[in-house]
C-alpha cells in the first residue's frame, strides 16, 4: 500500500528537478522530493552563471566549438546543438519567473567570461547566480496547487515489479522507497512517470566544493535498477577552492580569472601559468587544475594564490560582493590580498546514461542534471553549462512525459518496505570509519593523477568494503548515514572501474600510464 501516490514523481529539488515539476504540474500531480530541507542541492552553490549565446557577436556554433573542445571531442553534438539552442529561451524563462540577471547601463545582458569559452555569454546574477535561479523555482513550486513538497525523505531504492505484490521480473519504475527522517520510518511513494534529478557523487572525494548530500544516491540506485552508467571517470576539479581548515568547501569561482584574476605560486612568487598553457588562467579547468596540483606537489605547497588585488578595490567589491564579504569575515582582504586556493572535486561529469528526452534505461524513470551522461559534457565540462543542462533537460523529460502519458505503465499493487528481520544499529562507528576512508583512497589514488596502480589498490579496497557495508545493511535498520554509505560504495566502484577501462588520457582524466590521447574518442559504459 502506498503512503504517497502522485501522477509523478521527481527526486530532487535543484534547478534541473524543480523544472521539470513546474512544467509537469501544469497537467499532473507531481511529487517532489527533497533528501533534506528545500535547497539543499547543488544549484544554490553555483557562483559563475548559465551560458547562453545573447549577443550579436556570438553564435551557436561558437558556443558549440568551445562545449566540444572542453568536452575533449567526447561530447555527442547532436545533444550539444540541443542544449545550446535552448539555451536563449530557458534564460527567458528564468527571467520571467523572477530571476534578477544582472544587466548592464543599456538594459542589455551583463555577461562575463569563464574558462574554455571563446565569448562573453555568462549570463549571472552577480556571483551567486544559483542561489538567484534556486530561490525563483522554490517559490514558484511552493505556490503552485498540484505541486507537493517532502522534505527528509532519503530515498533508498526504485520500486520495481520485484517489488509488486504479485512478483514480477520487470525493471519498470514505480516509484521509491525513501526513508522520512522525521519520523525515522521508510514510505512507499508510487507513481507513473518518476524523474530522477538527485545530483552528483562528489562527496565520494575528501575535498569536494558539493554539497553534503552529494553522494552519488540516483546514480547508484539507477545502477541497482538496471540502467547503464557511463564516464564516471571524468571528475571535474575545480582548480579554486578556498584554502582554509575551518571554512569547508568555498568556492572562488572562475569568474575571478575570467575578470583578470592571476595564479601565483607562493614560494617563488611567480605566475606560473605560463609554464602549463598559453590561454593561461583562462585554460579549461582541468588544465588549471593540474597545473596547480603540479606546482603544489613539486614545492610541497599546501596552497597556491590568487590575486586579483591589481583590480582596484571598487570592481572587485563590485563584481565579487559574496566573495568579499565571505573573506573578510576570515580576515583575507582581496582588494588588498591574494587569496589561498587549492583544487578540489567540483563536478561528476559522468553518471546515468539519458537520451535526448532524458530517459533511462528502465522504463518509467527519466533523469536529468548532474546525475546523468547526457553526452553533453563529454570529458570535461565547460564552465556555466551544467546549470543549462538541468533547464535544458528538465523540460525535455517532461515535455516526453505529457507527449506519451497514455502508453506510461498503470500503477501496480506495492509491498511495503519490510523491517521485521533487522534491529536498531549498535555500531555507528563501523559507518564514520568506512565513510572516511573511502573519501581519503578516492583522493589519493583516484584524483587529478592517476596510476594503474593506484587504480588497481582503491579497487582492492572498495571490494573489502562492500563486503562490510553489505553486511551492515542486512543486519540493520536503515538511518540516512547508512544509505549515503551504501551510495558511496556503489560509486566509488564504477568511478573506478571506469578509469581502469580507458587507456588514454582524455580530458578530466589524467594516467601516467597512458598519457597519450586516441585518435577515437569513446564512452566507458557500465552496465549492471
Amino acid at each position: 500500500m502506498s503512503d504517497h501516490d502522485f501522477d509523478v514523481l521527481v527526486i530532487g529539488t535543484g534547478a534541473a528537478g524543480l523544472t521539470a515539476a513546474l512544467n509537469l504540474a501544469e497537467r499532473f500531480k507531481v511529487g517532489v522530493l527533497a533528501k533534506g530541507k528545500l535547497g539543499g542541492g547543488a544549484t544554490e552553490w553555483a557562483q559563475g552563471g548559465i551560458a547562453a549565446v545573447l549577443e550579436d557577436e556570438d553564435s551557436f556554433e561558437n558556443h558549440i566549438r568551445d562545449t566540444m573542445i572542453a568536452g575533449a571531442g567526447l561530447n555527442d553534438r547532436d545533444v550539444v546543438e540541443m542544449v545550446v539552442q535552448r539555451a536563449p529561451a530557458a534564460i527567458e524563462k528564468l527571467a520571467k519567473l523572477g530571476v534578477p540577471f544582472n544587466l548592464d547601463t543599456d538594459g542589455d545582458w551583463h555577461l562575463t567570461r569563464e574558462g574554455g569559452h571563446s565569448h562573453r555569454r555568462i549570463v549571472h546574477v552577480h556571483d551567486a547566480t544559483g542561489w538567484a535561479v534556486a530561490q525563483a523555482l522554490e517559490k514558484a513550486a511552493v505556490m503552485h496547487e498540484n505541486i507537493t513538497l517532502l522534505p527528509g525523505r532519503v530515498a533508498i531504492d526504485f520500486i520495481q515489479g520485484r517489488h509488486a505484490q504479485h512478483y514480477s521480473t520487470s525493471g519498470t519504475v514505480h516509484g521509491v522507497y525513501a526513508l522520512d527522517r522525521a519520523a525515522g520510518e521508510v514510505e512507499t511513494i508510487t507513481a507513473r512517470a518518476t524523474v530522477l534529478a538527485a545530483g552528483g557523487a562528489g562527496r565520494a572525494y575528501q575535498f569536494s566544493t558539493a554539497p553534503r548530500g552529494a553522494t552519488g544516491d540516483g546514480i547508484a540506485m539507477a545502477w541497482r535498477a538496471g540502467c547503464r552508467v557511463s564516464n564516471m571517470e571524468f571528475m571535474q576539479f575545480h582548480p579554486t577552492c578556498l584554502y582554509n581548515l575551518e571554512v569547508k568547501n568555498f568556492l572562488i569561482t572562475e569568474a575571478v580569472r575570467g575578470e583578470g584574476g592571476i595564479l601565483v605560486n607562493p614560494t617563488s612568487g611567480e605566475r606560473f601559468m605560463k609554464n602549463y598553457d598559453e590561454r593561461l588562467e583562462l585554460a579549461p579547468r582541468d588544465v588549471v587544475a593540474r597545473a596547480i596540483d603540479a606546482e603544489i606537489k613539486r614545492d610541497g605547497l599546501d596552497y597556491v594564490h590568487l590575486d586579483i588585488s591589481h583590480r582596484g578595490p571598487d570592481f572587485v567589491r563590485e563584481h565579487f560582493p559574496t566573495i568579499y564579504d565571505k573573506l573578510i569575515g576570515l580576515g583575507i582582504d582581496i582588494t588588498k590580498q591574494p587569496i589561498p586556493v587549492v583544487p578540489a572535486q567540483h563536478y561528476t561529469c559522468g553518471g546515468v546514461v539519458v537520451d535526448m528526452d532524458g530517459r533511462t534505461d528502465a522504463p518509467g524513470l527519466y533523469a536529468a542534471g548532474e546525475v546523468t551522461m547526457s553526452g553533453l559534457h563529454g570529458a570535461n565540462r565547460l564552465a556555466s553549462n551544467s546549470l543549462l543542462e538541468c533547464f535544458v533537460y528538465g523540460d525535455a523529460a517532461a515535455e516526453h512525459i505529457k507527449a506519451n502519458w497514455d502508453s506510461l505503465p498503470r500503477p501496480i499493487d506495492v509491498r511495503d518496505w519490510d523491517e521485521s528481520r533487522v534491529t536498531d544499529s549498535d555500531e555507528e562507528v563501523v559507518i564514520q570509519q568506512v565513510w572516511g576512508e573511502i573519501r581519503r583512497f578516492m583522493w589519493n589514488f583516484v584524483g587529478i593523477v592517476r596510476t594503474t596502480k593506484r587504480l588497481e589498490r582503491a579497487k582492492a579496497r572498495i571490494d573489502l568494503l562492500r563486503q562490510e557495508v553489505d553486511d551492515y545493511y542486512k543486519n540493520f535498520r536503515v538511518t540516512p548515514d547508512l544509505i549515503e554509505l551504501r551510495s558511496l560504495v556503489e560509486v566509488a566502484d564504477l568511478i573506478v572501474r571506469c578509469a581502469l577501462k580507458r587507456h588514454e588520457s582524455r580530458g578530466l582524466h589524467y594516467t601516467l600510464d597512458y598519457p597519450e590521447t586516441d585518435s577515437v574518442a569513446q564512452d566507458t559504459v557500465l552496465a549492471p
